[in-house]
C-alpha cells in the first residue's frame, strides 16, 4: 500500500512538470494528440492533487474551498480558451459546460456518494443548516445566470445585453464571496460535522498536515499543472471538436465531457470521504464546487464576453430548465433533514441517467 501510494505521489509530481514542458514545446511544433491527451488528463489529476495537500495544511473548511477554486481556475482556462480557439462555438460553450458542471455535481457526484456511503453505513447525517445556505445559494445562482435570459427583453434570444451580463456577474461574484465569507469565518461551524466545531471528529483531522516544504513544492506543481492544462486544451480543441463531428454528437456533449475531466479527481475525494463516513466534507466539497463553478466561472466568461464583443448564449433551452428545477427541487427534498438513505442516492443518478440520455438523444 505504501509503495502505490508513493508512485502515486510521484506521478503527481511528474505530470505538472511533463505538462508545463509540452505545453512550451507546442509553440515550437506540433505534438501528437493522443499524447496531449493523455498529459492533460494527467495534468488535471495532478492539479487537484497537489490543491489537496495545500488543503491539508490549512485544513477544513478552507481546505473544500482551496478544492473548489482550483477546478473552476481549471474549468475557466479550459472555457476560455476553447472559445477563443472556436469562435463559432463559443457562444452556448460557457452554458453548456457550467449546466453539465451542475448536473454532474448535483446528481451524478450527489448520487454516488449518498448511495456509496448509505451503502456501507445504512444512513448518515449531515449539518442542514450550512448545507441548507450552500443549496439557497446555488439555486439563486443558477436560475438568475441559466434561466432567467430567456425571459429579459433588452435583447432578444436566450442573451443578455452588455449591461445585465455586467450586474449579472457582479452579483454571483457576491454571492460567492458572502458564502465563502459565511463558510470560512462568519460561521465556520455550520459547515463542521455536528457536535464538532473545532473540526476534530473527522477521521482524518490527526493526520500529519504536509510540511512547509511540502506545501511550497506543491503550490509550485499546482501552477505548472493550471499552466499545462490551459495551454494542451488549446492545442487539443480542434482534434476534440473533429471527434465530435464525426460521432454527430450534440454541440452540448463538449461541456459534458469538459465538466467531467475537471470533476473527476474532486468527485472521487467526495466519494471516499462518504465511504467513510464523512458525509459533510462529501457534502462541502460537492456544494462548494457548484457554487465557485456558477460564482466565479460567469463573471470571467462575462469579462472576456463584454472585453471582446462576443456575445455568449446563457439561457437554457426548455428541456434543460426542467432538469434544472427537478434537480433543484429533488436536491432540497433529499437535504431537508440531515438524513440520508440509499433511496435518495438512487434516485439522484437516476436523474443524472435522464440528462446524459436526452443530451446525446435530444
Amino acid at each position: 500500500m505504501t509503495s502505490k501510494l508513493r508512485l502515486a505521489d510521484r506521478t503527481n509530481d511528474i505530470f505538472p512538470i511533463l505538462g508545463f514542458v509540452a505545453a512550451l514545446a507546442s509553440f515550437a511544433m506540433p505534438l501528437n494528440a493522443w499524447l496531449v491527451a493523455i498529459i492533460l488528463m494527467g495534468a488535471v489529476v495532478a492539479a487537484v492533487h497537489h490543491a489537496e495537500v495545500i488543503a491539508h495544511r490549512v485544513g477544513e473548511p478552507f481546505g473544500t474551498l482551496i478544492l473548489a477554486l482550483a477546478v473552476t481556475v481549471i474549468e475557466v482556462g479550459l472555457i476560455l480558451t476553447l472559445m477563443q480557439a472556436e469562435p463559432e462555438k463559443a457562444q452556448t460553450l460557457a452554458r453548456d459546460t457550467v449546466f453539465a458542471a451542475v448536473m454532474v455535481i448535483l446528481n451524478l457526484l450527489m448520487g454516488l456518494c449518498l448511495l456509496s456511503g448509505a451503502i456501507r453505513h445504512h444512513e448518515q447525517r449531515f449539518q442542514r443548516t450550512g448545507i441548507g445556505a450552500a443549496l439557497a445559494t446555488l439555486t439563486v445562482l443558477t436560475v438568475v445566470t441559466l434561466v432567467l435570459p430567456n425571459f429579459t427583453s433588452s435583447v432578444p434570444g436566450p442573451f443578455y445585453s452588455a449591461k445585465q451580463l455586467g450586474f449579472v456577474a457582479a452579483v454571483s461574484l457576491i454571492l460567492y464571496a458572502t458564502f465563502a465569507l459565511v463558510q470560512t469565518v462568519r460561521h465556520r461551524d455550520y459547515f463542521l460535522p455536528d457536535g464538532d466545531a473545532d473540526g476534530d471528529g473527522e477521521p482524518d483531522a490527526h493526520a500529519a498536515p504536509p510540511s512547509a516544504q511540502r506545501t511550497a513544492i506543491s503550490g509550485a506543481l499546482l501552477l505548472a499543472s493550471l499552466f499545462a492544462v490551459v495551454l494542451l486544451a488549446k492545442n487539443l480543441s480542434p482534434v476534440i471538436g473533429a471527434l465530435l463531428a464525426d460521432w454527430g454528437a450534440p454541440p452540448a456533449v463538449l461541456g459534458v465531457l469538459i465538466a467531467a475531466l475537471i470533476l473527476a479527481p474532486e468527485g472521487l475525494a467526495a466519494v471516499r470521504a462518504a465511504k467513510a463516513d464523512r458525509l459533510q466534507t462529501s457534502l462541502n466539497l460537492a456544494l462548494g464546487s457548484a457554487l465557485a463553478t456558477i460564482g466565479l466561472t460567469i463573471p470571467a466568461v462575462a469579462i472576456l464576453s463584454i472585453a471582446t464583443d462576443l456575445p455568449i448564449s446563457l439561457g437554457l433551452d426548455a428541456k434543460s430548465t426542467v432538469l434544472l428545477f427537478l434537480s433543484l427541487i429533488v436536491a432540497s427534498q433529499t437535504l431537508a433533514n440531515g438524513r440520508t438513505t440509499v433511496l435518495q442516492g438512487a434516485i439522484h443518478l437516476m436523474l443524472f441517467a435522464v440528462y446524459l440520455f436526452t443530451t446525446f438523444v435530444p
